[in-house]
């Protein structure tokens, strides 16, 4: 599936949560708190007190930004406002706007935010802990199921909003305290749907930032909001232009509309069964419009931007979408003139809506509420923030952004408290309602000309937290070009899981090839069976060391061709084997597959003294980003500082970015070494809501097999070029390049999903 494909099918997620359903709208009763209400200055003599303006803001994903244009302009014309109500995009803005945040400011929020990034809910992949990379790297993030006593569980929604409700905090400056709707300056009213039973939740009281986060939950898209014992998502399903709630709210004489929906498509665009959806959902969104509008009387302004193209999910076209929301108030602005007051007035409406602290508070405690399974300690060994010191929004953002990376939560926010004359900073972890177990899966298929086509299908079982220190059981499952099982079992040694213990065990059998020079000679059915006892250290973000004793048995039938284990080695392929193991495993890298910056260090010693060898590993790779390029390269060895690397263990050279002109696995032996360059063109970038890029690629390689276990071209240093296209996109990496080697060897592959 394109990007391009990916793209249109969010969008349309996004017009239809906002629109499914309002067909069956429903008035239900408002929350019954009511704000207070602004200070309305007194009229100047002989001058009739002005008439109550409620303001309407309207949802519409993207288009929204167009309610920062027409406040830009109310601003300007000095139109003071008694009442605000909005639903979705709509609700963000009331509320960023009610909270103090002028118009100016919310362009300049609106420029800095990420959107895309914040559609993502985890951190960037050199945020995530070792045991949560490598989760990453056996299966895609998007196939966690829960499995519980009740069976199984799907996570709620395509996105859990955990990166949304930080930018939310941050724009209301819930940082200095917790912003209540009821203690606004401006009375609010913010629109829901309680997913349960379809009613319309009318917010007027409690946390604005939870009501915001609330209202924007398109279903399907972005988990529902547990709120006050319902579970609560877009607003727009019930009420989209919440006229009628401005009328109850403050008595509004005159309201001002502004509608931001989406406009039905041409005929000539409704072709097949997506489009087809999309337009029946949004002519039923265009006949509740039209049914709200009815209750606009004279008097009242209606506006309606002319948004163009502008789709739902096109966040990056915010100043596009302001300015044609301010170009659409300037058009009326013979009808809003007229509400506008002098400035005198105008400075004390201005006055009762101000009231952000300016200065961060400090800190007297930090407390955690909220966990019945996951330690504190797993927690707060992300936190930086000490009590006695100003809060730190930015370090606090990016160490819950951390703790979620764990995954464990739904969700980790904070909220900051008066208790006391002290200022209290709570952390609000919330944990996954559909864990601690989960079923993960992953599917691969590759191809190329030496070795034909394989499949991968690997699914897991993964227990979380059998005991308070948070034991884990993963047990995993595979067939394919590749068939087999395994277990690993992982207690952690203390609350913040510094220090550990594993254990595993794990049969395998697979295919192996041995080749002379450009001829496969034999084909091998081997068969693996390995167990591991190590103990180990966790160097938080960065990666893990571990020692312990690993004991292998190999037996090799052969299927096709040369018997290569009589010929080259006199011994029966079966082969058993023990020794000692330790392993580093350092990573920064800012991607799984493919990064674009950042570095990773793989070094490990296997010592045999069964065997009488030892076994040294060692793997470096880098990347740089320059302009929209990546250059990258890679560094490894594999040898045996004691003894020889037997056959069953010896290294191999060949495959996918390893001499990609020649077939995987095709060159064998001891004191191996290989390097390579590459210069990667971004080309396209993953549909919002997911992570990565697709690039044009070029590799130059070099590698050497020193002491070579079958024939070879060349003893000395072989090459490789090869072009590509590849990348990280939803489904996993995807590579389709051909490479040329030494001697005129060719290889092509195509590579999609999890290896």
């Amino acid at each position: 599936m394109s990007p391009h494909t990916l793209r249109r099918i969010l969008s349309s997620c996004l017009v239809l949560g906002t629109a499914l359903a309002w067909q069956a709208a429903s008035a239900a009763a408002p929350a019954a708190a009511t704000a207070r209400s602004v200070p309305d200055a007194a009229a100047p003599a002989g001058r009739p007190a002005r008439p109550r303006i409620g303001l309407v803001l309207g949802g519409g994903g993207a288009r929204g930004a167009a309610h920062i244009g027409v406040l830009e302009v109310l601003e300007s014309l000095r139109v003071p406002v008694d009442c605000v109500a909005g639903t979705s995009m709509g609700a963000l803005v009331a509320g960023a706007w009610a909270s103090g945040l002028s118009p100016a400011e919310m362009r300049r929020e609106m420029a800095l935010a990420d959107w895309r990034d914040m559609l993502l809910d985890y951190p960037g992949y050199d945020e995530l802990n070792f045991r949560n990379k490598r989760l990453q790297q056996r299966f895609l993030p998007g196939t966690e199921t829960g499995i519980t006593p009740g069976g199984a569980i799907a996570p709620p929604g395509f996105v859990a909003g955990q990166k949304i409700k930080l930018f939310l905090n941050h724009l209301v400056g819930a940082d200095a305290g917790e912003r209540e709707i009821q203690r606004l300056p401006l009375p609010v009213s913010i629109i829901a749907t309680d997913i349960g039973n379809g009613e319309r939740v009318v917010l007027r009281s409690g946390s604005l930032t939870q009501a915001m986060r609330a209202s924007m939950s398109v279903p399907g898209l972005l988990s529902p909001l547990d709120y006050g014992g319902r579970k609560l998502v877009d607003g727009g399903l019930v009420d989209n232009l919440p006229i009628r709630e401005v009328r109850e709210r403050c008595a509004a004489e005159v309201v001002i509309a502004v509608n931001v929906g989406s406009p039905p498509l041409p005929p000539e665009k409704v072709t097949g069964l997506l489009s087809i959806t999309t337009q029946m959902v949004v002519l039923l969104t265009e006949q509740n419009v039209t049914a709200s509008l009815a209750m606009l009387r004279e008097g009242d302004i209606y506006l309606q931007p002319d948004l163009g193209t502008l789709a739902a999910s096109d966040f990056e076209r915010h100043a596009e979408a302001a300015d044609r929301g301010r170009a659409a108030a300037l058009a009326a602005v013979d009808k809003l003139a007229p509400l506008g007051v002098d400035e005198p007035q105008y400075a004390a409406w201005r006055r009762g809506m101000s009231g952000r602290e300016s200065e961060a508070p400090r800190i007297a405690e930090v407390e955690i509420d909220g966990l019945a399974r996951v330690h504190p300690d797993l927690l707060r060994r992300y936190v930086e923030q000490q009590a006695g010191a100003p809060l730190d929004t930015a370090a606090l953002n990016r160490d819950l952004l951390r703790a979620y990376g764990d995954g464990h939560y739904e969700q980790v926010d904070y909220s900051v408290l008066a208790r006391g004359g002290r200022t209290v900073l709570r952390l609000l972890p919330v944990e996954k309602r559909w864990g601690p177990n989960y079923l993960r899966g992953a599917l691969q298929l590759e191809s190329n000309l030496s070795q034909g086509s394989s499949y991968q299908l690997r699914l897991g079982y993964h227990k979380t937290w059998l005991n308070a220190l948070g034991g884990e059981l993963l047990m995993v499952g595979q067939i394919g070009n590749s068939t087999g099982a395994s277990i690993e079992g992982y207690q952690p040694l203390d609350g913040a899981q510094r220090w550990f213990v594993t254990a595993a065990a794990e049969v395998r059998r697979e295919r192996n090839d041995y080749w002379n020079v450009d001829q496969r000679v034999a084909e091998y059915r081997s068969t693996r069976q390995r167990v591991d006892l190590a103990a180990g250290l966790n160097f938080r973000l960065l990666g893990q060391v571990r020692l312990g004793w690993r004991e292998t048995q190999v037996s090799n039938r052969l299927e096709t061709g040369l018997d290569v284990y009589q010929v080259l080695t006199g011994a029966t392929p079966e082969r058993s084997n023990g020794g000692w193991l330790i392993a580093l495993d350092l990573e920064q890298a800012d991607r799984l597959y493919f990064p674009r910056s950042g570095w990773s260090v793989q070094a490990s010693v296997f010592d045999s003294p069964r065997r009488d060898y030892a076994r040294a590993a060692f793997d470096a790779r880098a990347a740089v980003p320059w302009e929209s390029w990546v250059l990258a390269g890679r560094l490894a060895w594999t040898g045996s500082p004691r003894g020889q690397l037997p056959l069953t263990d010896a290294a191999r050279l060949g495959g996918l970015l390893n001499l990609t002109g020649f077939a995987s696995g095709q060159l064998v032996g001891d004191d191996v070494a290989y390097g390579h360059l590459r210069a990667e063109r971004i080309v396209g970038r993953a549909p919002i809501g997911f992570r990565g890029d697709l690039r044009l690629g070029l590799a130059l390689e070099a590698g050497r097999v020193a002491i070579p276990y079958t024939r070879q071209r060349s003893d000395g240093w072989l090459n490789s070029v090869s072009v590509y296209l590849a990348g990280e996109t939803p489904v996993g990496p995807v590579f389709v390049g051909v490479g040329r080697g030494s001697g005129g060897s060719v290889n092509a592959y195509l590579l999609v999903g999890v290896p």
